[in-house]
């Protein structure tokens, strides 16, 4: 946040602080939008549904969520684009919609893994393992959390939904799917844009005039419950609520260097602070991305379950870490 809200913005810092950052997102959510389009009208989805097929059936879903659950290992914007494409068509209920991004968190997480443990691995070492592995162990329950929830909650798919075989009609050739993915894209791009730079520049706003740095203040000065961490390990926590992971990891290796804290107590710090940074995470990052696809409300309910589960996890994680380490 800039020293002086107050202040006006020259036209090139608005660029570097709000319009790049927001042209990229906006970059982002338009290719996987665009490759779900593609994905859907190639046909390829009920082949991608099957390499989901038996976790996905096992959980009622439907074959575009076992599509949605593999697509998500490459793009989990592409992934979000194809239930919104079906949710729109009303193919998919909003009970479904919600379990099936429940159900994708494995595979989201995984995109991100590899970044996340190149920028821990060179500052912490060792530690990094334990912290990645943690993280990556709560993606997984959550994933499977929601099969259980799912297959109480949804009927069973019609019988060989996810095992049926592609069309027997004359496949659709590439330039016909290109254009076809084109003019859905062309249809949806628009919604896409207005929906999402709002609530993107709202987000610049709020950040821009302290709203994230009172809550974070707040947050920082209610921590006392957390005396079963070392005090060297509230600067962790504080710079990871402010600054996330990068200035974290830096306050992190700083404190092992120097022996200040052992490994185990700067994963500790480290998994708090994920934990206590998800309402900053669920405002600052996915709701603008969500709100792309999705209508305002839908967009925010998904986004509650989706980082409340999150953050269950996690301190289900950093409790069996804390016993057991």
């Amino acid at each position: 946040m800039l020293s002086n809200p107050d202040a006006p913005l020259s036209l090139a810092a608005l660029w570097h602080a709000l319009f790049w950052p927001m042209l990229r997102l906006l970059l982002g959510l338009a290719v996987g939008l665009l490759v779900a389009n593609l994905l859907e009208a190639l046909r390829w989805t009920r082949h991608l549904a099957r390499l989901a097929a038996p976790l996905a059936r096992a959980a009622h879903l439907r074959d575009v969520a076992g599509a949605s659950f593999s697509l998500a290992f490459v793009s989990p914007a592409a992934a979000n684009g194809l239930l919104s494409d079906s949710h729109a068509a009303g193919e998919i209920s909003n009970r479904e919609l919600m379990l099936a991004n429940l159900f994708n968190s494995l595979p989201a997480y995984l995109v991100h893994t590899p970044t996340i443990f190149l920028l821990t691995w060179p500052v912490l070492g060792a530690p990094a393992v334990a912290y990645v592995g943690l993280t990556l162990l709560a993606a997984a329950g959550r994933t499977g959390l929601t099969v259980l929830l799912a297959r109480r909650l949804l009927p069973p798919p019609a019988p060989g939904c996810l095992v049926c075989k592609v069309d027997d009609a004359t496949p659709t050739d590439w330039g016909a799917a290109l254009r076809k993915a084109w003019r859905r894209f062309l249809r949806r791009l628009p919604r896409l844009v207005y929906f999402t730079a709002p609530v993107y520049v709202l987000m610049y706003l709020l950040q821009r005039y302290g709203f994230f740095s009172l809550a974070e203040a707040w947050l920082t000065a209610h921590m006392g419950w957390l005396s079963f961490l070392k005090p060297q390990a509230m600067g962790i926590i504080a710079l990871h609520l402010a600054a996330e992971l990068g200035a974290a990891l830096g306050a992190a290796g700083s404190v092992l260097q120097t022996g200040g804290l052992a490994p185990r107590d700067v994963v500790l710090a480290l998994l708090v602070g994920n934990i206590l940074s998800t309402p900053m995470r669920a405002i600052r990052h996915q709701l603008p991305s969500y709100a792309g696809f999705f209508r305002p409300g839908l967009a925010l309910r998904l986004v509650l379950a989706n980082q409340g589960l999150r953050a269950v996890s996690m301190a289900l994680v950093t409790l069996l870490y804390y016993f057991l380490s």
